[in-house]
């Protein structure tokens, strides 16, 4: 095995999904910006998640379209004149 091969800025960071607001807390080494107060009262790093499996139809078995972007509005507007 290569030596050096995994990094070591490995921290507690909080992942929230954006679309119903639940958040866990796991370890990463990711590089954010933002940061939040957790439940035991410790501020972590923030990372924001568009889809979690909270709320990814796959887990959820409901069908919901998740369109943060507006692609589908740009589809539409792209090829109504068409």
């Amino acid at each position: 095995m290569k030596a050096d091969l995994h990094p070591k800025n490995y921290r507690l960071v909080v992942f929230k999904d954006m679309s119903n607001d639940y958040a866990f807390l796991t370890k990463s080494c990711i590089d954010t910006k933002e940061t939040i107060t957790w439940e035991d009262g410790n501020e972590y790093p923030l990372v924001k998640l568009e889809i979690s499996h909270t709320s990814h139809p796959f887990y959820t078995g409901k069908m919901k379209l998740v369109d943060t972007a507006g692609r589908i509005d740009k589809f539409r507007s792209r090829y109504a004149k068409k």
